[in-house]
């Protein structure tokens, strides 16, 4: 694999925090400038929230439900949703926060020269290479996630000429204090309550005495030569020949149920135990314990096309060449690796999961709150993680669902009288699972939606898919997902037609016209709550089967599936979003939410239901034709795995190349909107273009069945990957050359048999030998496999 598909570097230090690189190992996270002179590095810490434990339900909701779902049958569906609006929403979420920075000033004038900046995947080591008055500096920067810290060595090629002072500061209320003779601290709080960026308040960050999570950051420097002190809130190194610092933090946070103030943990002493267990190491021994770590994770999934390289051109200068109207197929395998590369870097196993913006934030007031936005966002950002072999990576993921399950619960009891737990369209660290509209009653387009958690239970399932691993189905899955179900068996009515619907219903943040003229998000049994519930019911059933429990359960969701309403083709040959066949508000609307059954769920599948896939089809023309120029990154993301389910290459590519003009320098996904004066930063787009890559070339939604190379794109005649994985326990490489297979490498994990699904007929080899493979339909193939055996996939002659 060339270098290019694995290193980001740039000419010249970042300006902005869009240009600066991302470290992390989950928890702790760094955006790194590459200054010469005075570099920053931004530092946040996950569990570093506004707020803390609260009772954000409304008593009051419940008593409204009645007259709400009355006015939604009668067909007043403003009149429902102005009801939602002023009795049923809650606050807005708790914020994610910066928790400070770190300075490293140079002694030394001059312009530097040799200038260079990277960011290496292979590593996750940041660079920066420069040389002033005739010394060439280096600084390396990690984040350790076996030693639990940030690590900057900086070192230089003459004796005695590494000067350096350091110091921490932060937007939130600190002090800074020695800690001893190299060593120092800083300390703070952060704010009780942080109003959101879009909301107008004259004190949108309030204190209040002994409300908040505490934080520390401790930072120790460790010279090889030369000299250390510290003062006050610096420390200063002088004439060594290099130094390593090393930088822990921590939060008195301590549970999502628990107050940070009176049942927290001590950051201090977390901190102090971390640098002493890391101190104990030489420069080299943690750098190698870092490698070790994370390339037992990245070096699962090598991708490679054999495409014209750019080994002339900064990434950023990539990124502006392809904007201009260039052609850089590379460009995709490094965007596919550093979403691989931002998941390892943001969601470790007991750590918080990624949010909006995956770690990394730079302001108090972030947009969206930095939250847990539960109606596509969050979801998202986990799309790659089992295909592209970081199953470990979802974890954070399942233990945010078992809070929600314990925090839903009292959400689904006071808001709707209803068994099971509930979570609506967004959370935070502290689990909140109201509607949370905020001090302005947000619309309920966005604000009122059940169907969050639901949703989340996606994931749960699918890592059982891919892994097959009985023991969690048991302990975590199904127990979350049988709570979730329970919720939906209450939440449902019966319609006048005899269905059963939810309602109220919306279809996250669009709008539609009724018969009477007047727009309304609210109506009953959207497309997407419907196909929502039909997996999660489906899921339970197929999961209690396999665990041989709750008989009567099993028989209970069969029933009311089969009562749900059936998913409907429109008068424009376009899948129905909600109920009827209402006009579209806004015809070229971001999001595509009735779409969920084909992408990322699989109820409509293009081989099985050609008609409904080409409703799909069709809804997605009618939406491009009304596209934005400015539109949002995340939609194209979206778009790339949904034209790869209807197998549709050249229209994925497409939107794949419109994704990559679209990045920040630091090829973060910049979210574009109309309505906003500025692109804020967001990582959804990132993980889920890694995801729709992976669905080009692999896919294994339908029943399990494999299908290589399904969404090839035209520009991409020769190339191979390998370590994707495949639901029902295979980890699956694939070689291409001329657009057609040349060899496919599968290993089963679990001994299940095996389908194929490919464009040309093939033949099976298990070592030197060939193995009965039974044709089962056309293009498809079958055959039985042992657990560990590897299996070989070629065109048959």
């Amino acid at each position: 694999m060339s270098a290019g598909d694995l290193i980001m570097w740039y000419r010249k230090p970042a300006r902005e925090w869009v240009e600066a690189l991302a470290v992390g190992n989950g928890r702790l996270g760094g955006m790194v400038f590459g200054g010469t002179e005075r570099e920053r590095i931004l530092l946040n810490e996950d569990t570093l929230w506004s707020g803390h434990p609260g009772e954000p339900d409304r008593s009051d909701a419940a008593e409204r439900l009645a007259d709400v779902r009355r006015l939604v049958f009668e067909g007043k569906y403003p009149e429902a949703q102005q009801m939602i609006e002023e009795y049923m929403l809650g606050p807005w979420t708790a914020s994610y926060q910066p928790m400070g920075d770190l300075y490293l000033e140079l002694e030394g004038s001059g312009d530097a020269e040799d200038y260079r900046r990277e960011l290496d995947l292979n590593d996750a080591v940041c660079r920066t290479r420069f040389a002033m008055d005739g010394v060439r500096y280096t600084r390396d920067v990690f984040v350790s996630a076996p030693d639990q810290v940030l690590v900057v060595r900086l070192a230089a090629d003459r004796p005695g000429r590494v000067s350096v002072t350091a110091r921490l500061d932060s937007l939130l209320q600190h002090r800074s204090h020695k800690v001893a003779a190299d060593t120092i601290a800083l300390s703070g709080e952060s704010p009780s309550h942080v109003e959101p960026f879009h909301a107008r308040s004259a004190d949108p960050v309030r204190y209040d005495d002994n409300k908040g999570v505490t934080f520390e950051m401790q930072l120790v420097a460790m010279p090889e030569g030369g000299q250390v002190e510290a003062y006050g809130g610096g420390l200063r190194v002088k004439g060594a020949n290099a130094v390593t610092f090393l930088l822990a933090a921590a939060t008195s946070y301590n549970g999502f149920d628990r107050d940070p103030r009176k049942d927290g943990r001590d950051p201090s002493r977390l901190c102090r135990e971390r640098l002493e267990q890391a101190a104990r190491y030489a420069y080299g021994d943690l750098l190698a314990r870092h490698l070790d770590d994370y390339r037992a994770l990245f070096g699962r999934v090598s991708f490679e096309l054999d495409a014209p390289e750019r080994p002339e051109l900064a990434t950023d200068e990539r990124i502006e060449a392809l904007r201009d109207g260039g052609t850089d197929e590379r460009l995709a395998t490094l965007f596919f690796q550093f979403g691989r590369y931002l998941l390892i870097a943001g969601s470790r196993p007991g750590t918080q999961p990624t949010n909006l913006q995956g770690i990394w934030n730079d302001r108090p007031r972030p947009p969206w709150a930095g939250n847990y936005t539960i109606n596509i966002n969050t979801q998202m950002n986990y799309w790659p993680a089992e295909v592209c072999n970081l199953a470990e990576c979802h974890t954070p993921l399942f233990d945010l669902l078992g809070d929600l399950r314990k925090a839903g619960r009292e959400t689904a009891r006071a808001h709707y009288r209803a068994r099971g737990w509930v979570c609506h369209h967004a959370t935070d660290l502290w689990r909140i699972t109201t509607p949370s509209g905020g001090p302005s009653k947000g619309p309920a387009s966005w604000a009122f939606w059940p169907m969050g958690g639901v949703w989340l239970c996606r994931h749960l399932w699918e890592h059982y898919l891919f892994g097959e691993d009985r023991t969690f189905l048991a302990d975590v899955a199904y127990p979350i997902m049988k709570e979730a179900a329970l919720f939906c068996l209450d939440w449902l009515v019966e319609d006048p037609e005899g269905y059963l619907v939810t309602n109220p219903s919306t279809s996250p943040e669009n709008t539609f016209v009724g018969p009477d003229g007047r727009k309304a998000a609210v109506s009953m049994a959207s497309t997407m709550d419907n196909s929502l519930i039909d997996e999660l019911f489906a899921g339970c059933i197929e999961a209690a089967g396999i665990l041989g429990v709750d008989g009567e359960l099993r028989e209970e969701l069969a029933a009311a599936r089969a009562r749900l309403r059936p998913l409907k083709i429109g008068r424009h040959g376009q899948l129905q979003e909600w109920f009827d066949d209402f006009g579209e508000a806004e015809p070229g609307h971001r999001h595509m939410a009735h779409l969920y059954a084909l992408h990322p769920g699989s109820r409509i599948d293009l081989h099985a239901d050609p008609g409904l896939a080409e409703a799909c089809r069709n809804t997605i023309r009618r939406r491009l034709l009304h596209e934005k120029e400015d539109a949002i990154g995340w939609c194209f993301a979206w778009l790339i795995s949904l034209f790869a389910r209807l197998e549709d290459s050249e229209m994925a590519h497409r939107y794949l190349v419109k994704l990559l003009r679209n990045p920040f320098p630091n090829l973060f996904n910049a979210h574009r909107h109309p309505k906003l004066t500025f692109y804020p930063l967001t990582v959804e787009a990132n993980y889920g273009a890694t995801a729709g890559i992976a669905e080009l070339l692999l896919q294994s939604h339908a029943g399990g069945e494999l299908r290589l190379l399904p969404a090839l794109p035209s520009a991409w005649p020769d190339g191979r990957i390998r370590g994707l994985r495949a639901r029902g326990g295979f980890t699956v490489g694939i070689e291409w050359s001329g657009g057609r297979l040349r060899e496919a490498v599968i290993e089963s994990v679990r001994g299940n048999a095996c389908r194929i699904r490919a464009s040309v007929p093939i033949r099976v080899r298990k070592g030197a030998g060939e193995i009965a493979a039974a044709e089962i339909g056309p293009g498809v193939a079958e055959f039985k496999t042992e657990a560990g055996a590897v299996y070989t996939i070629v065109p048959r002659a």
